[in-house]
């Protein structure tokens, strides 16, 4: 998978070159191409942004430098487009699922104030927030979304790994072990100890259901895997 992301501020996305995503990377997995916005500038000082037609705080990204920077990414015809922005819907496991069916994503990040609406409408097919809170720039959701969707590729983690992990089926993750068998007092439960393979299973379920129940109970409603 390729992810084109389109930025201000491409050196924020050093974290991306670390542990897992850079062994994906190193084994073609994914690709992440990152583009700067301000290298469309046409300005002599590389500006970007302006003021806002009726006033108000801030400053506006340029339509303009978005759009030339858009339409410098090659194949991106049958590419998704997504704005990282906090107007969006909120990220979760499905629709990181679903975007890990795609072969090609465009990530727009937004500074300063935002974009100006008219590029938004021309080259946007969705907006994705992280949270119901604002931070500075797009940088970060961008990075938490290619985290969460190369997971989904395969052969960049275990497929084992994720099909048990929290939300894969609706349910919080059960709790993990592992040595010593002794820690400040508390013993390993003894079912995981048993080599008893389906009561393991049986009580993985039982407590990521008991998890559930007790950090996030909104989850259970209409839960098929209870």
């Amino acid at each position: 998978m390729k992810f084109n992301v389109l930025t201000l501020f491409p050196e924020m996305f050093e974290p991306m070159k670390q542990s897992i995503l850079k062994r994906a990377q190193e084994n073609n997995l994914i690709e992440i191409n990152l583009i700067n916005i301000r290298d469309f500038s046409k300005n002599k000082h590389k500006k970007v942004d302006d003021y806002p037609y009726g006033g108000g705080a801030g400053m506006l990204i340029r339509p303009d430098v978005v759009y030339d920077a858009y339409n410098s990414i090659e194949n991106k015809d049958n590419a998704k487009v997504i704005y990282l922005s906090p107007q969006g819907k909120v990220l979760t496991q499905n629709k990181v699922k679903e975007l890990s069916k795609q072969e090609n994503l465009i990530l727009l990040c937004g500074h300063y104030e935002g974009i100006d609406e008219r590029v938004l409408e021309e080259i946007v097919d969705e907006e994705i927030s992280i949270g119901d809170y604002v931070l500075t720039g797009g940088e970060i959701p961008a990075m938490a979304l290619i985290d969460a969707v190369s997971r989904y590729i395969d052969g960049v983690i275990n497929t084992e790994s994720v099909n048990e992990e929290s939300f894969s089926n609706g349910l919080l993750e059960y709790p993990q072990y592992t040595r010593p068998e002794v820690f400040l007092n508390k013993k390993v439960p003894d079912v995981l100890l048993s080599g008893h393979h389906e009561n393991i299973e049986n009580w993985r379920k039982e407590q990521s259901i008991k998890n559930t129940k007790k950090k996030r109970p909104e989850l259970l409603k209409n839960n098929e895997n209870i």
